[in-house]
């Protein structure tokens, strides 16, 4: 509506000082029409400049993501410049997904990798946004464009220690590793290792809890084959 008045108001302002022939008439019109444009003018700008009519508003929303490579655990990020702070980290919103998603990379976005003990990735994004303050000050500032207006974003990615942090680069080298005659045995020959490696975790987890539910032993052996996959990729890379 403020975008309205100061149109109206710098029109009827213009009229007024051109078509109104009594001078007192045209004195009191000029007057009225051109504080309304003044007034209308300073609180467009004020919202523009201050925010004025508005309030800062957090949200927290919390999804589940998983990782790229479905058999390997591996968290990635795309490095952006040097301070890492505006490091961009790829994931899928689901298993299935065909591309990618990634975070935001803005200057007001901040994302960062939280390691946890166990459970499922996780991405928490915490993002503060301009509103406004009731639906009077909505209708004076429709059509402005600033409801909504990002302030700040906080994206932080929850892993499990047993998730390998590496960097895009890093996923290519080990993708080429792994099709190599030297890698496709090393792997082979780790599958034998890793079966083994959790069936003895399983083993040890039952021994101190004889009474362990299907649940339990899943999550023990889901846990143990993660462990064994980050210790086979970090014996890639070297």
């Amino acid at each position: 509506m403020v975008i309205v008045l100061t149109f109206l108001g710098a029109i009827c302002f213009f009229l007024s000082i051109m078509f109104t022939h009594s001078k007192a008439s045209r004195i009191v019109l000029a007057t009225i029409t051109g504080l309304i444009f003044v007034a209308s003018t300073a609180l467009m700008t004020l919202n523009y400049s201050h925010h004025f009519g508005m309030h800062q508003v957090t949200t927290t929303t919390s999804r589940r993501i998983y990782p790229v490579n479905a058999k390997m655990p591996l968290a990635l990020y795309q490095p952006v410049g040097t301070s890492g702070k505006d490091d961009v980290y790829i994931y899928k919103a689901t298993p299935a997904q065909a591309k990618p998603s990634h975070t935001q990379a803005n200057e007001y976005t901040h994302s960062q990798v939280k390691w946890k003990q166990a459970g499922n990735p996780r991405l928490v994004t915490t993002t503060t946004r301009w509103r406004f303050k009731n639906d009077f000050y909505k209708t004076l500032y429709a059509w402005s464009g600033m409801d909504g207006t990002l302030v700040k974003r906080t994206n932080t990615l929850e892993y499990p220690r047993t998730y390998v942090l590496l960097t895009t680069k890093q996923a290519q080298q080990l993708r080429a590793k792994a099709k190599s005659p030297a890698g496709q045995q090393a792997m082979a020959a780790a599958r034998q290792q890793g079966q083994s490696y959790v069936t003895g975790r399983v083993q040890a987890a039952m021994a101190k809890n004889p009474h362990m539910t299907a649940a339990q032993i899943r999550a023990v052996s889901q846990q143990a084959e993660q462990e064994f996959q980050a210790k086979m990729v970090q014996a890639l890379l070297k």
